[in-house]
């Protein structure tokens, strides 16, 4: 199946999350519906604690919700077995955290590279993919050096292209600016932009930068278990 832009990508229906504390339930939200289309740019805002890291987990298919469907092209994400859900996660799904989660003892190029070597892509073709992600994010300069020898903004972006080079058609980005000064943010979020447009993704971002998610197509807001729509040009600048 072939979906246009018009189509939904991601369809969120009655999702529920319930964490057991002890003898007793912690309900972090429940009855969360909502779909996002090939294409759009969705921006996820909301208090510390109120989910966004967890949906997103749930999106991507590295968690389960306690009730409720996910469904993400042709996969119904939320009934995916535990070898299944690996492989959606490899082929259509691309994550970028607030913390990189680089490799500190491979360069910037091999630390790329890696998704294709571990999905046993011989290396020489990998590192020419990487070296032109490199270049898109604009580190080719960079390739040789370890992650470790790269600034915050440099390492972001580093994972952007990693997170990038198996061209998924989902991109989740949590927080991806949250340990950025005001400057770099800027400039990794621009980038985000710009590789949303190129590559065509459809995008999730929480951010509590509500500058940067003005700046989405669509934005969600998640307060006290719930989720609500609201106009970006609603938020401040």
């Amino acid at each position: 199946m072939h979906l246009t832009n018009q189509d939904p990508l991601l369809r969120v229906e009655s999702l529920k999350k319930v964490f057991r504390s002890g003898e007793t339930d912690l309900l972090l939200f429940e009855n969360l519906s909502f779909r996002v289309n090939k294409g759009e740019m969705l921006a996820i805002v909301g208090q510390s604690g109120s989910g966004k890291s967890t949906l997103l987990h749930i999106l991507g298919a590295l968690d389960r919700p306690s009730s409720g469907a996910v469904y993400c092209a042709n996969s119904q994400v939320h009934a995916l077995s535990e070898d299944a859900a690996a492989e959606f996660r490899n082929r259509e799904v691309g994550y970028v955290w607030q913390f990189h989660y680089l490799l500190p003892e491979f360069t910037a190029l091999e630390n790329v590279a890696m998704p294709l070597l571990t999905r046993g892509q011989a290396r020489s073709e990998a590192e020419r993919e990487a070296s032109g992600w490199l270049r898109q994010v604009g580190l080719e300069q960079r390739a040789h050096h370890r992650s470790g020898e790269l600034s915050g903004g440099e390492q972001q972006r580093l994972a952007l292209a990693r997170a990038l080079i198996t061209k998924p058609q989902l991109l989740l980005a949590d927080e991806p600016t949250g340990d950025l000064d005001g400057g770099t943010a800027e400039v990794v979020f621009a980038l985000v932009a710009r590789l949303h447009r190129e590559h065509q993704l459809t995008s999730l971002i929480a951010t509590h930068n509500l500058g940067f998610a003005r700046r989405c197509h669509r934005v969600l807001r998640l307060d006290r278990g719930t989720i609500e729509e609201v106009a970006p040009d609603s938020l401040p600048a």
